[in-house]
């Protein structure tokens, strides 16, 4: 069977023998978070299990309850990064 990985990722460190991954630029990068919920790919899909247990763990220290029907991941997002000013986790003026 044929590897089918960019050779970069098929190096190794010799000191190590642990799998060499490329630098990657911080400039390249792109920040998930940053990406506006309306642009995410993914948005309408039901949201994550982290998220999930996230939000109702704030919803809990809030006072609030998770909205019905259960959001969707861009929902949740916005919800959870509401909740955290709520509680305090994010400061309250902190830019979008």
């Amino acid at each position: 069977m044929t590897d089918s990985r960019p050779d970069d990722l098929n190096d190794t460190d010799a000191a190590t023998d642990a799998p060499h991954v490329p630098a990657v630029d911080a400039a390249d990068a792109t920040d998930p978070a940053e990406k506006p919920v309306e642009e995410w790919v993914t948005g309408d899909e039901p949201m994550t299990g982290p998220q999930r247990s996230y939000l109702h763990t704030l919803a809990r220290e809030a006072g609030e309850e998770v909205p019905e029907p259960e959001p969707t991941k861009a929902a949740a997002s916005v919800i959870i990064e509401r909740l955290q000013r709520a509680t305090g986790r994010i400061p309250a003026d902190r830019d979008r």
